[in-house]
C-alpha cells in the first residue's frame, strides 16, 4: 500500500512538473531604443517585472537598437515568426493601412499623454485599434507615450504666423500635409541628417523629439528657439505581439505582461515630463527662447490638423472608424467642436 501511495505521489509530482514546464515561454521582442536610452532602461525594468511576477516562467529576449531587422520591418518580423512581439510603434505601418497613423501619431489631437491613454482604455480606442491589429495577425497589448514633442528652430516660432516659409526636417506622412497647410516647407529627411542640415542652413529647424531628447541630440548647440510645451506631435510606441503567440499564452501570463506594460507606460510619461521640465529650465538659463503657443494659435494648428485627419480618414474603412472614435472622444474632452 505504501509503495502504491509513493508511486501515485511521484506520478502527481511528475505531472505537476510537466504542467509547469509547459507554461514556460520565451518571447523574442525587438525595440528601436538602445539599452542606454531612458526608455530602453525602462524596458529593462519591464522585463524584470514580467520575469519576476511570472516566477521565471516568462523569459524575454529583447533585441535593442533594431538589431534583428530594420525598425520599419519589426512588425512584419513578428507577423512572420522571426520575432514574437514588436516594441516600436504603429506609425511605421501606415503603408499597410493608413489607419495606423491614428494609433501611431494623431498629430495635433490630445494635449497630454493621459488624455491619449484615456482614449485607449476608457474610450472605445482599444477595441477599435484591436480590429486593425488583428486584421494583420497581431495583437495590440498597449502603448507607451512619452509626451509632446518640441520643434527646434534657428528663428523664432512663437505662433503659426512664423511658420510661413519655415524650412524644417519633418518625418514623412500626415505631418508634412499639416505644416504645408500652415505655410511651412517641410523637408523629409532621415533622423541622422538633422544635425548637419541645421549646421549648413539647409533647414531652419527640425521636428526631432521631445525637449530633453533634443538636448541630448545637441540641437541647441546650433539653434536657440524651441516650442515648449509641445502641441503638434505626441507619438505612441506600442507593444504588439503575434496573435497566435499571444493567444497561446495562459491567461495568467497575458495579465502579467499587460499589467507590467501599463506600469511601463505610466513611468515613461512621468519620467519624460520631469526630464523635459528640467531641460526647459536649463535651456532658458543658457539663453534658448521657449515659445508656448497661445490658445488661438494652437486652435489654428488643430484646425489644419483636422483637414489632414479628414483626408486620411478617406483612405481606408479602418482609418475612417478610428478617426470617428478619436473625434468623438476629443469632442467629449472639449478639445474639438462636436459639430
Amino acid at each position: 500500500m505504501k509503495t502504491k501511495t509513493l508511486m501515485v505521489t511521484a506520478a502527481a509530482g511528475a505531472l505537476l512538473a510537466s504542467q509547469a514546464m509547459a507554461q514556460e515561454v520565451t518571447l523574442r521582442i525587438q525595440t528601436h531604443y538602445a539599452t542606454e536610452h531612458p526608455t530602453g532602461q525602462l524596458l529593462a525594468q519591464w522585463i524584470d517585472d514580467v520575469e519576476t511576477m511570472s516566477g521565471g516562467d516568462i523569459s524575454i529576449e529583447m533585441f535593442y537598437s533594431s538589431s534583428v531587422v530594420a525598425t520599419v520591418e519589426t512588425f512584419d518580423a513578428a507577423i512572420n515568426g522571426i520575432l514574437d512581439c514588436d516594441a516600436t510603434g504603429g506609425a511605421y505601418q501606415t503603408g499597410k493601412n493608413p489607419a495606423f497613423q491614428f494609433v501611431g501619431d494623431i498629430m495635433g489631437g490630445y494635449d497630454t499623454p493621459w488624455q491619449q491613454y484615456s482614449w485607449l482604455y476608457y474610450g472605445d480606442g482599444y477595441e477599435a485599434a484591436q480590429e486593425l491589429y488583428n486584421a494583420q495577425g497581431m495583437q495590440l497589448i498597449g502603448w507607451s507615450i512619452y509626451g509632446q514633442e518640441s520643434l527646434s528652430s534657428s528663428t523664432p516660432i512663437a505662433g503659426f504666423a512664423d511658420l510661413e516659409g519655415w524650412k524644417f526636417r519633418s518625418p514623412p506622412g500626415m505631418e508634412t500635409e499639416i505644416f504645408e497647410e500652415l505655410g511651412a516647407s517641410p523637408i523629409v529627411m532621415d533622423f541622422t541628417e538633422i544635425f548637419t542640415a541645421l549646421e549648413t542652413g539647409i533647414i531652419d529647424g527640425a521636428d526631432a523629439s521631445g525637449l530633453a531628447n533634443n538636448v541630448g541630440l545637441g540641437l541647441y548647440d546650433i539653434v536657440s528657439h524651441a516650442t515648449y510645451p509641445g502641441f503638434h506631435s505626441m507619438p505612441s510606441d506600442h507593444l504588439a505581439c503575434n496573435q497566435a503567440v499571444w493567444e497561446g499564452l495562459s491567461e495568467q501570463h497575458r495579465r502579467i505582461i499587460d499589467t507590467a506594460w501599463q506600469k511601463l507606460s505610466f513611468q515613461v510619461a512621468l519620467a519624460n515630463e520631469k526630464a523635459n521640465a528640467e531641460a526647459a529650465a536649463d535651456l532658458q538659463e543658457q539663453g534658448v527662447t521657449l515659445h508656448d503657443w497661445s490658445a488661438e494659435d494652437r486652435a489654428e494648428f488643430r484646425r489644419a490638423a483636422q483637414v489632414a485627419w479628414d483626408d486620411w480618414g478617406t483612405r481606408s474603412p479602418e482609418a475612417a472608424a478610428l478617426l470617428e472614435s478619436h473625434k468623438s472622444y476629443l469632442s467629449d474632452l472639449g478639445l474639438i467642436s462636436g459639430e
